[in-house]
């Protein structure tokens, strides 16, 4: 069955607002084909193209990509750098595009952590789209949710500190206004590529009551029917948010 015949399977009438995903395998897919990881990178920006334009086709209105951790600092500083200007390229190439398309680029992270350079041509970017409505696209870049976390921790006790608020108004509205995701809504669907089954470090607090989809197809091999697929798949589930089904059917 071909992407088209897939998308007619999809009820364009139950959408989720906002998918999330990690996009994993790349460096397994270079070592496949015996090239050096950066190869896989590329052809990564290959699949968030062809997603991003899916997503925005079907109506949806957040998509956030894990592009780079905090953790993903470790790596060999050859590969980092070639990602930076890898990075850099894609933002830069992409800029056009996404303004024709009515898409907006957001980010979350440690962003000030990022190369000057990265930074600046990120910067520009989302200044540029920054009017359109379509559809958001988030990058999170040197991001991890544990960071994220205790960031929002810190904020609302330096808040305390300074008696703009008590200890006893603290509430989850208050903790989730002071995460970087403040500014859309909860994923609804997390898609992980790759056939590895952990969320690492990735929108601890925002999935809680997200839908999980795994596929073993690694990052690059990711198409259209794949999004599709994972869509029909969220379409079928019962989100019960700890009621009963009873109760949702009845409600």
């Amino acid at each position: 069955m071909d992407a088209k015949e897939i998308k007619t399977q999809i009820d364009l009438d139950n959408l989720p607002l906002h998918i999330a995903i990690i996009m994993d395998g790349n460096g397994r897919w270079a070592k496949k084909k015996g090239k050096l990881r950066i190869f896989g990178h590329e052809n990564g920006v290959k699949s968030v193209r062809e997603t991003v334009e899916a997503a925005a086709e079907l109506g949806i209105k957040y998509l956030t990509l894990y592009a780079f951790s905090t953790e993903n600092w470790n790596r060999p500083k050859v590969e980092i750098k070639a990602l930076m200007r890898l990075l850099v390229g894609a933002l830069n190439n992409e800029t056009k595009t996404l303004n024709n398309n009515n898409i907006r680029l957001s980010a979350i992270g440690d962003l000030k952590s990022l190369e000057s350079g990265v930074y600046k041509q990120l910067m520009t970017t989302i200044n540029k789209t920054a009017d359109n409505t379509r559809m958001t696209l988030t990058l999170a870049l040197s991001y991890s949710s544990r960071w994220e976390i205790v960031n929002a921790t810190k904020k609302i006790a330096d808040m305390v500190k300074r008696n703009e608020m008590s200890i006893n108004e603290i509430s989850q509205d208050t903790f989730r206004s002071n995460l970087e995701t403040s500014e859309f809504p909860d994923p609804e669907l997390l898609i992980r590529t790759s056939g590895e089954y952990r969320i690492s470090n990735f929108l601890l607090w925002q999935i809680a009551y997200a839908e999980l989809y795994f596929t073993s197809k690694l990052w690059p091999d990711f198409r259209k029917e794949d999004l599709y697929m994972a869509i029909i798949d969220y379409q079928n589930r019962e989100r019960r948010f700890g009621k009963t089904s009873e109760q949702i059917y009845n409600d």
